[in-house]
């Protein structure tokens, strides 16, 4: 269905691809995975036809199979709606049956038999491309899919341009799903999908029957979804093909990473006999004063040297051999990528009345969003807040940090709480601050050197700290944010979709801190791996109530 053949690609001096080749199949549904940055965005588009290699060759089977590409940064004209945007993906349905239509009333109205000859011919040509297209199944089909992205209440006139952000994502995915190509391409597919619509998805994948090529940070949507995992190294930049999901990936570099150190260890301890063994022979060697070897007999004189001669020999081949280990056939010390480290510490002391929800409701205008939300959490509770899109999750964590004021009930914080808020679309971030501003703004007893080397810990380096807020990518103002609530020392983490932007290895960094902080945290999360890694407890938000769920429930229940 695709080879990809020894692509390689450069940006400047800098190399992204080295010498990619791989095949998918029809059916297949691969997972393309490795950190940000290591150039699964610039293998797509290269697929895809958006950029050029340096070397290499794409090539699809048959040629001129369909190919379907969700980028992460969706384009929409100034004016587009909802429905034109639709309309494109079903431009060739709408042709072929407007043809067919024109087919039938000339057919209608003719009675030569050339001239109907001819109309029959190109009405099931038409007939066949309507059919190519969907058939009468498509409006169904599309229905279907819009339900499943929860777009499907969305007017057909509403501009494109008044959606948000996660409604435009869920639109040119639905568009891609509509069109229905032999490959799918997906960048991200996941972000900004609330559970239902994941299970939604994944659902429609395990019943796709073409190729797919996935770009996701959702390590439970890859393991669901996907039957081999590409890895894109970092260091290297070469691909690794490993069959099964993501979470099979993991065991086979588990199991790799194990028998390297393995082989390091026995190396090391192999190494550290010969030299104890080099040494003592070099020590038998050497001629005591006052010994058997200071005798005037020249016969016993010469034993003593052939003996000493031939102990050194002995030491000389074991030293050669040490060479030979630490040189040709050296086995380098299994190395460790530098990651997201993160220390959150909190007050064991704090209160233990953190949050305490009364009878709160809350809407805007005409439109209810919750009532009659009674909750309580207490120190040391970690809480996933899940929920469909435009249920009212990031409305309920403002009404708690005080951004907003509800209109019914009371909301309360506790005394002695600190609270730290994590938005989602990371608006507390000043553009026109640095890294190295922004955490000098709260930690102001910090060192210039202080403040670098805390971000140096957070993947900030050398002159990084200095670029300007708004010059940042989605992850690096991520990273920053993290950064900047574990300097104010809060007790109580209150996070508005905290892993969007991560990759995986910097969620499982991020998972990792978070239970190993003794404070308290309410989260909105859509990725089920970090809800059954971290949380204590579920709160879901669904038809304006609150239901509390025991974590070890399944997400999606």
């Amino acid at each position: 269905m695709l080879r990809i053949s020894n692509l390689s690609k450069h940006y400047g001096d800098e190399l992204i691809l080295a010498d990619v080749s791989f095949l998918v199949s029809q059916g297949e549904r691969v997972g393309l995975v490795g950190p940000n940055g290591s150039g699964k965005t610039t293998l797509l588009r290269i697929i895809a036809g958006l950029e050029t290699a340096d070397k290499g060759a794409v090539a699809l089977n048959p040629p001129a199979a369909t190919m379907g590409y969700l980028t992460q940064a969706l384009l929409f004209a100034d004016d587009e709606t909802v429905g034109d945007w639709l309309s494109s993906a079903t431009a060739k349905h709408s042709q072929a049956w407007s043809a067919m239509q024109h087919c039938a009333e000339a057919m209608a109205a003719t009675t030569a038999s050339t001239r109907l000859e001819a109309l029959t011919q190109a009405y099931a040509e038409a007939e066949a491309q309507f059919e190519a297209a969907g058939g009468y199944l498509l409006e169904a089909h599309l229905e279907t899919i819009l339900a499943g992205l929860d777009l499907a209440d969305t007017p057909r006139d509403l501009p494109v341009a008044r959606l948000s952000g996660g409604q435009k994502t869920r639109l040119g995915l639905a568009k891609l799903l509509i069109r229905r190509p032999r490959l799918l391409l997906l960048d991200e597919p996941t972000n900004h999908l609330d559970i239902d619509a994941l299970d939604w998805l994944e659902q429609w994948l395990g019943s796709y029957e073409g190729a797919v090529l996935i770009v996701s940070h959702d390590r439970s949507f890859l393991d669901a979804v996907t039957t081999r995992t590409l890895a894109l190294d970092p260091v290297d930049h070469t691909l690794r093909d490993v069959a099964g999901n993501y979470t099979a990936y993991l065991d086979t570099l588990a199991r790799e990473a194990e028998q390297q150190w393995q082989a390091y260890k026995d190396q090391q301890d192999e190494i550290g006999r010969l030299q104890d063994a080099a040494r003592h022979l070099r020590g038998q060697a050497k001629f005591r004063r006052g010994g058997k070897a200071d005798t005037p007999d020249k016969f016993a004189k010469a034993f003593f040297a052939n003996r000493s001669a031939a102990t050194i020999g002995r030491a000389k081949n074991i030293e050669r051999r040490i060479e030979s280990l630490l040189t040709d056939d050296r086995i380098d010390k299994p190395g460790q990528q530098w990651q997201l480290k993160l220390d959150f510490t909190a007050d064991d002391r704090g209160p233990r009345q953190v949050l305490t929800l009364e009878d709160v409701g809350m809407g805007f205008g005409d439109r209810l969003l919750f009532e009659h939300v009674s909750l309580t959490l207490t120190h040391g509770e970690r809480v996933a807040l899940i929920g469909p899109n435009g249920a009212g999750k990031t409305t309920l964590l403002r009404l708690i940090t005080g951004t907003l004021q509800p209109k019914a009930g009371q909301v309360r914080v506790g005394a002695g709480v600190k609270l730290g808020y994590l938005a989602q679309e990371q608006e507390i971030l000043a553009a026109d601050a640095t890294p190295y501003d922004t955490i000098q703004a709260v930690a102001e007893t910090m060192s210039q050197t202080e403040i670098r080397t805390f971000l140096h810990a957070f993947l900030f380096s050398g002159d990084a700290v200095f670029v300007k807020n708004g010059n940042l990518s989605f992850g690096e103002r991520a990273r920053l944010m993290l950064a900047r609530l574990i300097a104010q020392g809060c007790n109580f983490l209150v996070l508005d979709e905290p892993v969007n932007h991560l990759d995986i290895p910097s969620r499982e960094r991020f998972e990792q801190a978070l239970t190993n902080f003794s404070g308290t945290i309410l989260a909105v999360v859509h990725d089920r791996t970090f809800i059954r890694n971290v949380a204590t407890e579920i709160w879901e938000l669904r038809d304006g109530q609150v239901r509390v769920r025991d974590s070890e429930v399944e997400i999606g229940d």
